[in-house]
């Protein structure tokens, strides 16, 4: 899989703007579990009072504050607050926020920083606990008794009417310390959002005594927030559809580019290198196993970049909300990757046999479709179905099998998620029955937790697609890595330019590769232009091999091949080719027309070419019969036309290419004998001076031929015209009497 990295480098740029837009989207989702703690904490349990500072206090009520602050903390608040009156310049802009100002002068915050309120928050807010707890033990006995204890007095033997903060005030210094130490001890457990939270009640009374909408102040705070979450999810929203569609065009982009060099490198190959690969795996990798890749090369971008941020920005936001309950997600996390690492480890292998069966499955269904006749012909339909049957069942539960194991891996994942959120809920509510946490901060914490677990989630999804992307990486990968054994030297001579085709053999041997002996043995012959020199010999002897070795199918082993005197292994394969037209036995036409077939020889030949190359093929008859004539279509391997017509056609777009050498593998086999007469006439007639080789085992079809090359085993046993192999070689006269009459033999 990691070979194929390389095909990423050209999206680079997009993939960097797409990891920015999932480190911005996660950014937006992270924040939002905050928002919701804002709305819990400081909008609804606060009344939306978002700090123990007050923005305006009046100046009775401050004065009460004074006492149970330092010189220091009472010059801090001074110098942060404005005292306001009837008299102050700003009085009518006051006024209408705080109506009890024509009342009582009032001391309104200035406008300082977050930094200088969060340095008051603590000064301000005890003292406003302080103030408001004796406020409510002069009218709860309960409360008052609590006081009591607290100041060293019985307030419960004070007379009625007693002013509690006149009494505090005439108490010796000393005194009043002690008794302030004494009342904010009750709040030294509390943190900086706890004491907030109890603030906001006495402020939220000073707030009503001083005219001002508390239920306003709230709703203010809950919409600001509330369209602060809507304008985030949106922007999340934005950044997840526009990483879609730049992970698949990076996806789509890259696996075009891996499919193509796929299809250019098995080009490349020689026949050789085509044993190592059979044609149904070569499909498999050219489609699904690319498939597969490029799918996780999508869901990499979607999730394995986004699903790190996410977990990692999770873990950090729920320690700062509460590190008391870390050990939970980190239970949670353990876990997690035993689970996915014990289902990485079952599946793995099960994917690479998925992939191997598929290949089989393939294989299959191609000999099926493709062999449907000769299936019928011999009433086998029922051991081809139970073939079929067998690869089938196979792929399906291996494929069942790794459904199972992920299947149980989804409600194993959810029941771990709701178990841990369960384990928050009970550790988090004692921690907010002891005031150490507040309601919103112990959700904010288990959407974080939900967050980190939903993270691995999104990579577990991943381990169902990489084993199996793995594995087809390797295969895309084995077939790149393939150096065809054919390859064009350095520096390519050129052909001459009054080069006419002569074609030599010198002292040529040739073995297949992994063979351990010669197939062919020096074998040695010329081939002149304007004449056509016939190869024959019995099935197996190696007149293929032979005619393989010029076009450069396979390379000798020993020996040269030259063509107009120079190797073929000197100059490159383009330019040979383009001086040989070659026609297999078995013509191989492609879907299409009449017309793009022979097209395949020259794209820009003419009609006029085309229809002289067909009629010296012998046809132009068929082709005009069809219908559409040259617009006829021909169905993928010319199933729809008769094997000697294939092979007319194939003929006729050799003679489009006018090449100097035509080479007939026997290719003139599925003709009758009137049909090949014609055509070798009218071959003579036209190709006069190129070099013909023919393969055949038709002795008619080659009596004329200047030159009869006889092979037998391996070897040329014989070599010369009809009539000198008649009179000296009994293995070319062997075979002629098996084919003709005495009286055509003369």
């Amino acid at each position: 899989m990691l070979r194929l990295m390389k095909y990423l480098r050209p999206y680079l740029l997009l993939i960097l703007l797409a990891v920015g837009l999932l480190f911005a989207q996660a950014m937006a989702d992270l924040a939002l579990p905050n928002y919701m703690s804002d709305i819990v904490n400081v909008g609804i349990q606060q009344g939306g009072i978002q700090s123990g500072v007050p923005s305006a206090i009046r100046q009775s009520e401050m004065n009460r504050l004074f006492l149970f602050m330092t010189a220091d903390q009472k010059s801090q608040v001074l110098s942060d607050y404005t005292l306001v009156d009837t008299n102050s310049a700003n009085y009518s802009t006051i006024v209408k926020q705080y109506p009890d100002v024509a009342n009582e002068p009032i001391y309104v915050l200035n406008n300082i920083s977050q930094t200088e309120i969060t340095a008051l928050d603590p000064i301000m807010g005890k003292a406003m606990l302080v103030v408001y707890t004796i406020e409510q033990a002069q009218s709860d006995p309960a409360k008052a008794a609590q006081l009591s204890a607290q100041l060293g007095i019985d307030l419960s033997k004070l007379p009625a009417g007693t002013n509690l903060f006149t009494l505090i005030q005439q108490l010796p210094p000393a005194q009043l310390a002690q008794i302030t130490a004494a009342i904010n001890k009750q709040f030294a457990a509390f943190d900086t959002s706890t004491l907030t939270q109890a603030a906001a009640t006495p402020i939220k009374a000073e707030y009503t005594a001083l005219g001002v909408d508390v239920n306003k102040v709230q709703n203010n705070y809950l919409f600001s927030i509330g369209g602060l979450m809507l304008l985030v999810t949106l922007a999340s929203v934005t950044c997840s559809i526009i990483v879609g569609l730049l992970a698949a065009r990076i996806g789509s982009g890259a696996a075009r580019d891996v499919r193509h060099d796929l299809f250019a490198k098995v080009e490349s190959f020689a026949k050789a290198d085509f044993d190592r690969f059979s044609t149904a795996s070569l499909i498999t990798r050219s489609t699904n196993d690319i498939t597969q890749v490029q799918m996780v090369v999508i869901l990499m971008l979607r999730f394995v970049f986004y699903a790190p941020i996410l977990g990692i920005g999770a873990v950090i936001r729920a320690v700062d909300k509460s590190p008391s309950m870390t050990w939970i997600i980190g239970l949670g996390v353990g876990l997690l990757l035993v689970i996915i690492l014990s289902v990485f480890s079952i599946s793995l292998p099960r994917f690479r046999k998925i992939q191997k069966l598929t290949d089989r499955l393939n294989l299959v269904t191609r000999e099926n479709l493709s062999g449907m006749m000769v299936i019928r012909a011999f009433n086998t339909q029922n051991f081809e179905l139970n073939r079929f049957d067998k690869a089938n069942t196979d792929i399906t539960q291996n494929n069942l099998f790794v459904n199972r194991v992920f299947v149980t891996m989804m409600p194993v994942m959810m029941m771990l998620m709701n178990g841990l959120t369960v384990l928050i809920l009970w550790v988090g509510s004692h921690q907010v029955a002891n005031l150490t946490l507040q309601v919103g901060d112990m959700i904010a914490f288990m959407q974080y937790a939900i967050m980190v677990v939903f993270s691995f989630l999104m990579l577990s999804m991943m381990f169902i697609f990489l084993p199996r992307a793995s594995v087809s990486g390797d295969r895309i990968a084995e077939v790149l890595a393939v150096t065809p054994s054919i390859q064009d030297p350095a520096e390519p001579k050129k052909f001459p330019s009054n080069g006419k085709g002569e074609v030599e053999f010198r002292n040529v041997s040739f073995r297949y590769p992994g063979a351990e002996e010669d197939l062919l043995h020096d074998i040695n012959f010329t081939a002149r232009p304007g004449q056509t020199t016939a190869i024959i010999g019995s099935t197996g002897s190696g007149k293929s091999s032979v005619i393989n070795l010029i076009p450069r199918f396979f390379d000798v082993t020993q020996g040269a091949v030259l063509v107009d005197g120079i190797d073929v292994r000197e100059v490159g394969q383009r330019e040979l080719r383009d001086r040989i037209g070659y026609i297999p036995q078995r013509g191989t036409l492609f879907s299409g027309t009449v017309e793009s077939n022979l097209r395949y020889a020259d794209e820009n030949a003419s009609m006029e070419t085309l229809r002289k190359a067909t009629d010296i093929a012998q046809a132009s008859s068929f082709i005009d019969a069809m219908d559409g004539g040259m617009e006829a279509e021909i169905s993928q391997g010319g199933k729809d036309v008769s094997g000697g017509q294939k092979q007319r056609l194939a003929i006729a777009r050799a003679l489009v290419k006018h090449p100097k050498i035509y080479i007939f593998d026997d290719a003139l086999s599925a003709l009758d004998f009137k049909t090949d007469s014609a055509l070798r006439r009218a071959l003579k007639k036209e190709t006069g001076q190129s070099t013909m080789i023919i393969v055949t085992q038709r002795v008619s079809t080659i009596k004329n031929a200047e030159q009869i090359i006889v092979i037998d085993d391996g070897k040329i046993v014989g070599k010369g015209t009809h009539d000198e192999l008649m009179k000296t070689n009994e293995t070319y006269r062997e075979i002629a009497s098996s084919q003709l009459t005495a009286e055509e033999l003369e």
